[in-house]
Order: structure tokens, then sequence, then C-alpha cells
């Protein structure tokens, strides 16, 4: 658990720099997550909310859930191999070991994502 508790902190340090605009639902040991409280129109359907982002402490690793992948999958091009390496279905990222190739890809991936939701109107 010590291990995975250094992946997540610096993780979650990433994030909590969207903070605010963007509010976590759930801040507590080994889970974290972002999301955009404002009333809008996603796809013709009302949302009072949109999640952003999210990390939880696993069993074998850190998920890292990234929305703005699932919500426009081209983003997906930006990303170097050593992060899509660690995607595992739409939006999870699995991360065991912290390197500072994946710790600045996420950092950069964060921005990204941030700007389309702000392009967007979600934040």
């Amino acid at each position: 658990m010590e291990d995975l508790q250094a992946v997540f902190e610096p993780l979650k340090t990433l994030l909590a720099q969207y903070q605010p605009p963007l509010a976590p639902k759930v801040d507590r040991p080994g889970y974290y997550d972002l999301w955009s409280f404002k009333d809008l129109v996603i796809e013709g359907r009302k949302r009072r909310e949109v999640f952003f982002a999210g990390l939880i402490i696993q069993k074998g690793y850190v998920g890292f859930y990234f929305m703005p992948v699932y919500a426009e999958p081209e983003v997906k091009v930006f990303f170097k191999p050593e992060l899509l390496r660690l995607l595992k279905g739409k939006s999870c990222f699995h991360i065991k070991k912290l390197t500072p190739e994946v710790l600045e890809q996420i950092r950069a991936a964060l921005k990204d994502g941030f700007a389309l939701y702000q392009q967007r109107g979600w934040v």
C-alpha cells in the first residue's frame, strides 16, 4: 500500500491544481475525484455535473480515471506511448510505478483535457 501511496500523492497534487473551478465529490485517503458542477446539456441530456478525473488506489495499481479521453477519443492520439500503454479500457490508466515521464505526460493530459472542457463550456 505504501508504494501505491507514493504513486497516488503526486497525482493527487496534479489534479488538485484544477480545484477550483473543479471540485471533488470524494476526497479521502486512497480516493480523490474532480467534477465540474454546472447546469448544462450534453448530447441532449441535462446535467448538473461532469466528471473530469479521479484517482483510486486499487489492489495492485492506482487507477487514474480521465474522462476527456472518453468524451473525445481522438485525444488519445496526443498521448505518448509510455502513457498510452497504461490505458486499460476507455478512460482508466493503471499506474503501478510513477516515472518522471509518465508524471509529465499526465500533467500535459490534464492541461489538454481541462482546455477541452473549457472549450466545450463544461467548466
